[in-house]
């Protein structure tokens, strides 16, 4: 039996580009909520037992305030936000409302508290996105009370073995914030998705992980050996040995606080990509250089409307404190294909990455909510300090273009006749369809810079859905054809004066770090936790290699003629 025939594959949502190998552990943070039968009434003393409840919220408050203070040493302070949440739900009135109905049918206090729990519960857990989420965070604000309540022991996940993956049916933010990078090579839960706290989490520690296996996750044995792709969502039980050697490799490269240049000098900016603030501190720990992309629509999920003015502005300028000396990019307003907000409505389209999207609608129907943007983006622009740049996605044409920058004077002049306080950031737009490499000339000609998008750029120039896995050999950026596009969109772009950057997946992988070098790119932008390896990467980086590299991949026929030719040069 060979190493792959060993192996076993469960498929999930990865939530950070690394990979960790190491062995199974279980941990069932429900526990605690497994209690038996409730005594006689007639053996219970309510008041006693108001006595006792009103104990466990005093403990359960001291905790969380320990831990809130722990988690904002060690993840965030944004992250850590999530224990005053807790705190507000240990007050809850009508939660201890409940718990005194309870008591006074005769239950004992942790029964009663886990009566009162039921319903907020469910009626969470049956709504949608980060809504469903707060039934995470009630159940762990329970099972904290409980525990009090009965004794029981805690289970200190910052205290487990080294080479630990974790597997759970969920994980709670207090257990995730236990968890230490050093120790937990990766962890995998059945339930979850990308915008879960344990998701964010796991991204501002750096650490591999995948949400989202569903029930087959049981079928992995304690101590069994586990790999974690986060990148590729997968969980692979024995992986085989080239496997296992590439995710041990990615782990150590060093943090790289100071900007960073090649061999023969060529300085290369290599930013995050985020959608959060919660996301900014971890940007930051990993010595990103600035934000490459601000995906500002994740500011519009998850609400019943969106953010007007005010709570924009106060978003983009703590993004650019976060960045003194940085340069922080944030796109506007990208909705349509696979990012719908509910309360946008958008038409049925045959194929809605092909339909109205990006900055299709910013000039169409969305047009109200893109000056309210702009006029956010330019009045951040005015205060604090760091640099802001401002990103259309999806321009398709010059006229596109020429009209998102009328709208940007034209909320220029409203403010200033308003009296209001603004500047003209930089100006940019996102390279991601064949047409816009095609005029990228004209376009560069008339911004400051160009940020190629790989994933979508890719998908179009090689009309292969990213989600369509009978595709999705067509889908590699290394396609010659694609790497014509990015080579011509900078060659083109440097000509009119724009500095070009990339923000897709692309310049997240160490392995055509060379690659991009030589194709002349000016900045990289991505996940934050590759970050270091690829600040190492560029640092060993030979110039005039790196170029030679380039020449010989866009030459080249084939993709496997480009991964022979970055073969060669790694070796």
């Amino acid at each position: 039996m060979t190493d792959e025939d060993a192996t076993r594959t469960y498929e999930g949502t990865g939530v950070t580009p690394l990979a960790g190998v190491g062995t199974a552990v279980w941990y069932d943070p429900g526990a605690e909520s497994a209690l038996g039968d409730p005594p006689d009434p007639a053996d219970v003393d309510p008041a006693a037992e108001r006595d006792r409840f009103d104990d466990a919220r005093e403990r359960a408050r001291e905790e969380l305030e320990g831990e809130r203070e722990r988690t904002a040493e060690r993840v965030g302070e944004d992250e850590a936000a999530v224990f005053d949440a807790h705190v507000q739900f240990v007050d809850d009135p009508q939660i201890a409302d409940g718990v005194e109905d309870a008591v006074a049918d005769g239950l004992p206090a942790e029964h009663a508290v886990r009566r009162a729990f039921e319903g907020p519960i469910e009626q969470f857990a049956g709504m949608e996105g980060k809504m469903a989420e707060r039934a995470d965070d009630l159940r762990d604000v329970r099972d904290r009370l409980i525990r009090l309540l009965t004794g029981g022991d805690r289970v200190d996940l910052a205290m487990l073995p080294e080479g630990t993956v974790l597997l759970a049916e969920r994980l709670t933010p207090s257990d995730t914030a236990q968890l230490d990078p050093e120790r937990v090579v990766g962890f995998a839960t059945a339930a979850g998705g990308r915008t879960s706290h344990a998701a964010i989490f796991a991204r501002s520690l750096g650490i591999p992980a995948v949400v989202g296996v569903g029930g087959r996750l049981t079928e992995i044995e304690a101590d069994a050996d586990v790999l974690v792709d986060g990148d590729e969502g997968i969980v692979v039980v024995d992986p085989p040995a080239d496997r296992r050697e590439r995710a041990a490799a990615g782990r150590d490269a060093e943090i790289r606080e100071d900007p960073v240049a090649t061999v023969g000098g060529k300085s290369i900016e290599v930013a995050a990509n985020v959608g959060t603030l919660a996301e900014l501190d971890g940007a930051i720990r990993q010595g990103a250089d600035g934000i490459g992309l601000f995906r500002t629509e994740f500011l519009f999920l998850d609400r019943a409307g969106p953010p007007d003015e005010a709570e924009q502005l106060e978003v983009y300028a703590e993004a650019l404190d976060a960045f003194p000396e940085g340069r922080v990019v944030v796109r506007t307003l990208d909705v349509g294909g696979d990012k719908p907000i509910p309360y946008i409505e958008q038409p049925e389209a045959e194929n809605p990455f092909l339909g109205e999207r990006g900055i299709r609608r910013s000039l169409g129907p969305d047009a109200e909510l893109f000056e309210t943007q702009l006029r956010a983006l330019l009045r951040a622009a005015a205060g604090g300090d760091g640099r802001l740049s401002v990103m259309f996605p999806m321009i398709a044409t010059v006229p596109e273009l020429e009209a998102a920058l009328e709208t940007v004077e034209s909320v220029a002049g409203a403010l200033e006749s308003e009296g209001l306080e603004y500047a003209m950031p930089e100006l940019g737009v996102m390279i991601e369809t064949p047409s816009a490499a095609f005029l990228a000339g004209e376009l560069a000609e008339r911004v400051d810079f160009l940020s190629i998008g790989t994933n979508d750029l890719a998908q179009y120039v090689m009309a292969a859905a990213r989600e369509d896995d009978r595709v999705a050999e067509l889908h590699d950026p290394l396609e010659p054809a694609v790497l014509r596009a990015i080579a011509r969109t900078v060659e083109v772009g440097h000509a009119g004066d724009a500095w070009v950057g990339m923000c897709g997946e692309m310049a997240g992988d160490p392995a055509v770090t060379e690659l991009l070098v030589g194709l002349g790119l000016d900045e990289l932008s991505m996940s934050a936790v590759t970050i270091p390896e690829v600040k190492a990467t560029v640092a060993e980086t030979e110039t005039t290699a790196a170029e030679d590299l380039a020449g010989r991949a866009i030459e080249a026929s084939t993709k496997d003629e480009v991964r022979n030719h970055i073969n060669e040069t790694n070796t």
